[in-house]
């Protein structure tokens, strides 16, 4: 489970805590943290979704962001 998911999946981040979920994501895929599900961020979900044979969307779900809670080093986690 992760905790820093605030909600099931994130289409679009409005509030802060939806941000910094997005950054948390961009941090373990490797992407600049914008904070933003920008075109780099949706190419790299959609590339590890696909390894991780996860539905490929391009939308950090929770489904994504535990796999990228297991695969982020520990040195990375917030």
């Amino acid at each position: 489970m992760t905790d820093w998911m605030p909600r099931e999946h994130i289409l679009r981040p409005v509030t802060e805590a939806e941000r910094e979920a997005v950054k948390t994501a961009q941090r373990a895929l490797g992407v600049a943290e914008t904070g933003e599900l920008d075109d780099a961020t949706k190419a790299s979900l959609r590339g590890i979704q696909r390894l991780l044979n996860l539905p490929v969307t391009g939308v950090l779900d929770r489904a994504t962001a535990g796999a990228l809670e297991r695969l982020r080093p520990p040195g990375l986690r917030d």
